[in-house]
Protein backbone atom coordinates (compact mmCIF):
# COMPACT_ATOMS: atom_id res chain seq x y z
CA UNK A 1 0.00 0.00 0.00
CA UNK A 2 0.99 3.52 -0.92
CA UNK A 3 0.91 6.42 1.87
CA UNK A 4 1.80 10.11 1.88
CA UNK A 5 3.70 10.90 5.41
CA UNK A 6 3.56 15.06 5.82
CA UNK A 7 6.79 15.57 8.33
CA UNK A 8 5.31 18.53 10.52
CA UNK A 9 2.84 20.60 7.42
CA UNK A 10 2.55 24.50 7.83
CA UNK A 11 0.30 25.70 5.02
CA UNK A 12 -3.41 24.51 5.90
CA UNK A 13 -3.97 25.08 1.69
CA UNK A 14 -1.49 22.63 0.73
CA UNK A 15 -2.37 19.83 3.10
CA UNK A 16 -6.12 20.09 2.01
CA UNK A 17 -4.99 19.65 -1.47
CA UNK A 18 -3.02 16.72 -0.52
CA UNK A 19 -5.36 15.18 0.99
CA UNK A 20 -7.56 15.02 -2.46
CA UNK A 21 -4.69 14.12 -4.12
CA UNK A 22 -5.08 11.15 -1.57
CA UNK A 23 -8.73 10.55 -2.09
CA UNK A 24 -7.80 10.55 -5.79
CA UNK A 25 -5.29 8.02 -5.48
CA UNK A 26 -6.74 5.59 -2.58
CA UNK A 27 -3.40 6.76 -0.44
CA UNK A 28 -3.86 7.09 3.47
CA UNK A 29 -2.09 10.70 4.65
CA UNK A 30 0.03 10.52 7.84
CA UNK A 31 0.47 13.98 9.52
CA UNK A 32 3.42 13.91 11.66
CA UNK A 33 3.10 17.15 14.64
CA UNK A 34 3.58 20.26 14.99
CA UNK A 35 1.10 21.13 12.77
CA UNK A 36 1.10 24.64 11.69
CA UNK A 37 -2.90 24.72 11.64
CA UNK A 38 -6.13 23.76 12.95
CA UNK A 39 -7.59 20.37 11.02
CA UNK A 40 -10.65 22.53 11.03
CA UNK A 41 -9.42 25.76 9.63
CA UNK A 42 -11.77 26.58 6.57
CA UNK A 43 -8.50 26.91 4.25
CA UNK A 44 -7.96 22.64 3.97
CA UNK A 45 -11.58 22.59 3.18
CA UNK A 46 -11.56 25.28 0.65
CA UNK A 47 -8.37 23.51 -0.80
CA UNK A 48 -9.31 19.90 -0.59
CA UNK A 49 -13.47 20.41 -1.70
CA UNK A 50 -15.86 18.21 -0.93
CA UNK A 51 -13.27 14.84 -1.51
CA UNK A 52 -11.74 15.27 1.98
CA UNK A 53 -14.52 13.54 4.22
CA UNK A 54 -13.16 10.63 1.93
CA UNK A 55 -10.03 11.07 3.04
CA UNK A 56 -8.09 8.67 4.86
CA UNK A 57 -5.69 10.50 7.67
CA UNK A 58 -3.89 9.92 10.76
CA UNK A 59 -2.49 12.54 13.10
CA UNK A 60 1.22 11.55 14.53
CA UNK A 61 2.64 13.43 18.02
CA UNK A 62 6.00 13.22 16.24
CA UNK A 63 8.32 11.30 14.02
CA UNK A 64 9.10 8.41 16.61
CA UNK A 65 5.28 8.13 17.40
CA UNK A 66 4.95 8.04 13.55
CA UNK A 67 8.02 5.12 13.07
CA UNK A 68 6.49 2.86 16.33
CA UNK A 69 3.31 2.45 14.69
CA UNK A 70 4.09 1.92 10.59
CA UNK A 71 6.56 -0.42 9.76
CA UNK A 72 7.58 -0.74 5.84
CA UNK A 73 9.98 1.57 3.49
CA UNK A 74 10.66 4.95 3.80
CA UNK A 75 11.37 6.98 0.49
CA UNK A 76 11.96 10.76 1.52
CA UNK A 77 11.82 13.48 -0.88
CA UNK A 78 14.41 16.34 -0.03
CA UNK A 79 16.92 18.49 -2.36
CA UNK A 80 20.11 16.90 -0.96
CA UNK A 81 18.88 13.95 -2.55
CA UNK A 82 21.25 12.57 -5.16
CA UNK A 83 18.91 10.49 -7.35
CA UNK A 84 15.80 11.45 -9.33
CA UNK A 85 12.18 10.23 -7.69
CA UNK A 86 11.87 8.42 -11.08
CA UNK A 87 14.71 6.54 -10.10
CA UNK A 88 13.00 4.84 -6.92
CA UNK A 89 11.66 1.40 -7.18
CA UNK A 90 8.03 1.41 -6.22
CA UNK A 91 6.83 -1.77 -6.97
CA UNK A 92 5.69 -4.18 -4.38
CA UNK A 93 8.11 -6.97 -5.48
CA UNK A 94 11.34 -4.60 -4.61
CA UNK A 95 9.49 -3.77 -1.39
CA UNK A 96 8.99 -7.16 -0.14
CA UNK A 97 5.27 -6.18 -0.42
CA UNK A 98 5.62 -3.75 2.47
CA UNK A 99 3.74 -0.34 2.98
CA UNK A 100 5.83 2.18 0.92
CA UNK A 101 5.72 5.53 2.82
CA UNK A 102 6.13 8.73 0.73
CA UNK A 103 7.67 11.34 3.01
CA UNK A 104 7.93 14.99 1.93
CA UNK A 105 8.98 17.70 4.78
CA UNK A 106 7.59 20.94 6.23
CA UNK A 107 7.43 23.98 3.75
CA UNK A 108 10.43 25.94 5.55
CA UNK A 109 12.79 23.36 5.97
CA UNK A 110 11.82 20.45 5.19
CA UNK A 111 12.97 16.86 6.83
CA UNK A 112 15.28 17.09 9.95
CA UNK A 113 18.69 16.68 8.56
CA UNK A 114 18.57 13.53 11.63
CA UNK A 115 16.18 11.50 10.02
CA UNK A 116 17.71 11.73 6.82
CA UNK A 117 21.61 11.39 7.58
CA UNK A 118 21.29 7.12 7.99
CA UNK A 119 18.49 7.06 4.76
CA UNK A 120 20.58 8.81 2.03
CA UNK A 121 20.18 5.72 -0.23
CA UNK A 122 16.27 6.18 0.27
CA UNK A 123 16.39 9.91 -0.55
CA UNK A 124 15.23 11.30 -4.09
CA UNK A 125 15.34 14.74 -5.57
CA UNK A 126 12.98 16.21 -8.13
CA UNK A 127 15.01 16.97 -10.88
CA UNK A 128 15.28 21.35 -11.60
CA UNK A 129 17.07 24.16 -12.28
CA UNK A 130 19.45 25.98 -10.15
CA UNK A 131 16.32 29.11 -10.16
CA UNK A 132 14.53 27.14 -7.61
CA UNK A 133 15.26 25.76 -4.45
CA UNK A 134 11.93 23.78 -3.99
CA UNK A 135 8.58 22.90 -5.37
CA UNK A 136 5.52 23.55 -3.73
CA UNK A 137 4.88 20.70 -1.25
CA UNK A 138 1.38 19.70 -2.89
CA UNK A 139 3.21 19.58 -6.63
CA UNK A 140 5.80 17.41 -5.11
CA UNK A 141 3.28 15.07 -3.56
CA UNK A 142 1.66 14.73 -7.09
CA UNK A 143 4.45 13.89 -9.04
CA UNK A 144 5.97 11.19 -6.88
CA UNK A 145 2.42 9.86 -6.13
CA UNK A 146 1.58 9.42 -9.64
CA UNK A 147 5.54 8.41 -10.38
CA UNK A 148 4.94 5.14 -8.00
CA UNK A 149 1.58 4.38 -9.83
CA UNK A 150 2.80 4.23 -13.21
CA UNK A 151 5.57 1.88 -11.87
CA UNK A 152 2.50 0.24 -10.43
CA UNK A 153 0.47 0.42 -13.45
CA UNK A 154 -1.92 3.05 -12.23
CA UNK A 155 -3.40 0.07 -9.43
CA UNK A 156 -7.23 0.32 -8.69
CA UNK A 157 -7.51 3.67 -10.51
CA UNK A 158 -10.01 4.50 -13.36
CA UNK A 159 -8.69 4.93 -16.61
CA UNK A 160 -11.66 6.53 -18.39
CA UNK A 161 -14.49 9.10 -17.09
CA UNK A 162 -16.98 7.21 -15.12
CA UNK A 163 -20.79 6.95 -16.65
CA UNK A 164 -22.71 7.70 -13.21
CA UNK A 165 -24.11 10.67 -11.97
CA UNK A 166 -22.26 13.22 -12.33
CA UNK A 167 -19.69 12.31 -14.77
CA UNK A 168 -20.38 12.64 -18.85
CA UNK A 169 -19.01 8.95 -19.24
CA UNK A 170 -16.17 7.13 -21.21
CA UNK A 171 -17.64 8.52 -24.73
CA UNK A 172 -17.84 11.70 -24.02
CA UNK A 173 -15.59 13.44 -26.59
CA UNK A 174 -16.47 10.92 -29.24
CA UNK A 175 -20.08 11.16 -28.83
CA UNK A 176 -20.09 14.99 -28.45
CA UNK A 177 -22.06 17.02 -31.25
Amino acid sequence: MLNIVLYQPEIPQNTGNIMRTCVATHTHLHLIKPLGFSMDEKAIKRSGVNYIENCKWTIYENWEDFVSKNDGVYYFYTRYGHKPHSDLNYTDEANDNKNIYLVFGKESTGIDPKILKDKLDNCARIPMTDKVRALNVSNSVAICIYEALRQRNYEDLLRDEPSDEGHKGPRFLEDYK
